[in-house]
């Protein structure tokens, strides 16, 4: 599952906002630990710049382009 060196470390959070984080983690069908990997990953950018790009993409599919657009007719109100 790893591909390198894995490090553990100690957060702090109350005690019911983890209770509710586990509870979402087992709903979704992962574990806390596993949730919190992916939100790390985004959060350090690794894979952020592709996975935003395809978000956006699949958000603006329904938006055609008719052609090149002048700086004049960008800029108009």
């Amino acid at each position: 599952m790893y591909t390198g060196y894995v490090r553990n470390i100690t957060l702090s959070a109350e005690e019911d906002l983890i209770e509710r984080a586990r509870l979402r983690a087992a709903h979704e069908k992962t574990t806390l630990n596993a949730a919190f990997r992916e939100w790390l990953k985004r959060y350090a950018g690794r894979e952020t710049g592709s996975q935003e790009y395809s978000q956006l993409m699949r958000r603006l599919g329904h938006v055609r382009s008719s052609g090149r657009i002048s700086r004049d007719e960008m800029n108009e109100h």
